[in-house]
């Protein structure tokens, strides 16, 4: 392991945010300035995990989203990649760095590859993080210890309008959020309905309901004795709530703006689980709305 990041000028980080920490505290002692260090995708808050790599000169890129749909063959051996996107988007911290990262991307994947202005344009990106979530609550709004459902729906293809409305909402809160951060280029953070260039709650369920890499994922849950029940330690209630959602919600408390429907989901998520390990932009010293400029303004 030391020998490996000694000699490494690109470190690509694909985990979870919720195992960094022990990884940033590997890394950082071989770090050497110019190194890049990248997160697939960049959303998570991994850029505030690895701030000390940062400071010691490293550079921090992320990608807006995965460049493609990975789909398990055989466990530990096989997976298949699908739906390849035609443009993917980068960001770095510090900021003067993203052309090199897009560089890199793009000789990587052989997909043209967008250099965006700012690190909060991963941050703040709204995908996984309502579109997960906002799912989620729908399907499950009225569990409760002893509630037990007949069947496992397909989280995608079973889409429907309740959801669309919940994550519009979301969406919408979202762009008002970007447009308070005044300090912030933020263009590159655009709304769902111009990412699935749908423009009303039935044409977004028709369009998530309809794309292809997203057929036949079945909703996260597991058999018990009367039927099933959601599997509250399936990677969209760790991952998606704890590190996406509550990232959003952090950021719009620390600027002042009001974010009603993405504050009720996560506090269904909190009725549902209780309170678990969760990104918390405290730990790493940005306590208040100056901090958080200070970090991201680089």
């Amino acid at each position: 392991m030391q020998k490996t990041f000694e000699r490494a000028e690109v470190v690509f980080i694909t985990m979870p945010t919720f195992c960094m920490d022990e990884l940033a505290g590997e890394i950082e002692p071989y770090v050497r300035k110019g190194m890049k260090i990248g997160f697939i995708s960049g959303t998570g808050g991994g850029e505030s995990v690895f701030k000390e790599c940062e400071a010691k000169g490293a550079i921090i890129f992320g990608m807006q989203r995965v460049p493609s749909v990975a789909r398990l063959i055989e466990y530990g051996k096989t997976e298949k990649a699908i739906g390849y996107r035609d443009r993917l988007f980068v960001a770095s911290l510090p900021d003067s760095q993203v052309f090199s990262c897009a560089e890199l991307i793009y000789g990587l994947f052989d997909i043209p590859c967008n250099a965006l202005p700012n690190y909060l344009n991963l941050t703040l990106t709204p995908s996984n993080p309502i579109l997960h979530t906002t799912r989620l609550r729908v399907l499950f709004k009225h569990y409760k210890e002893g509630v037990v459902y007949d069947e496992v729906p397909l989280f995608y293809e079973d889409w429907n309008d309740e959801t669309s409305e919940l994550l519009l909402a979301c969406d919408k809160e979202v762009q008002n959020l970007c447009r308070n951060l005044k300090q912030f280029d933020l263009s590159g953070v655009k709304s769902l309905m111009v990412h699935y260039e749908s423009y009303s709650v039935e044409e977004v369920t028709r369009k998530i309901a309809g794309i292809p890499g997203f057929r036949r994922l079945i909703s996260p849950m597991i058999k018990v004795k009367d039927g099933y029940i959601p599997d509250i330690n399936a990677r969209y209630f760790t991952a998606d709530f704890p590190y996406g959602l509550a990232i959003l919600v952090q950021i719009a408390a620390l600027a002042g703006v009001d974010v009603p429907n993405m504050n009720a989901t996560l506090m269904w998520y909190y009725g549902i689980v209780g309170k678990r390990k969760e990104f918390k932009f405290s730990d790493y010293g940005i306590n208040n709305f100056q901090q958080l400029v200070k970090f991201y303004a680089k």
